[in-house]
């Protein structure tokens, strides 16, 4: 069974991106999402192994939409990794507080590191 993945990011091309960069990693189940409202349903419907989170979003944002999620019963076990393209002195330590499981700065330019982090947070197969 594949892995799912859910993409949240309000910006089209940052979230095409990112797509493209986890399709080239390997075979996963990938759904999207453009702000963190969207997100916080999808997670209600059918829970994702993993959430890419980006933090600065309308509607809602990520960090707002992580806290729902880790007070559902099915949001728990979701690891969550942070995006941030505007990267603050102590938002990763921020993030990691409110319940995500790692924090990565956008542009998401290397896939090696995405590999990594899928690895260790969800056990996924870099093989495609």
């Amino acid at each position: 069974m594949l892995k799912k993945i859910l993409v949240v990011e309000d910006n089209e091309d940052n979230r095409r991106i990112l797509v493209y960069r986890l399709r080239k990693i390997g075979q996963f189940d990938i759904r999207e999402a453009a702000n963190g409202q969207q997100a916080v349903e999808a997670v209600q419907q059918d829970p994702p192994d993993l959430i890419f989170m980006d933090l600065k979003m309308p509607v809602m944002d990520g960090w707002e939409a992580t806290r729902r999620i880790r007070q559902m019963d099915v949001g728990r076990a979701v690891r969550i990794i942070a995006l941030t393209a505007q990267a603050m002195a102590g938002d990763e330590q921020k993030a990691l507080s409110i319940g995500c499981d790692d924090y990565l700065a956008k542009p998401v330019v290397d896939p090696d590191i995405v590999r990594q982090k899928l690895e260790r947070l969800i056990g996924a197969s870099a093989a495609a």
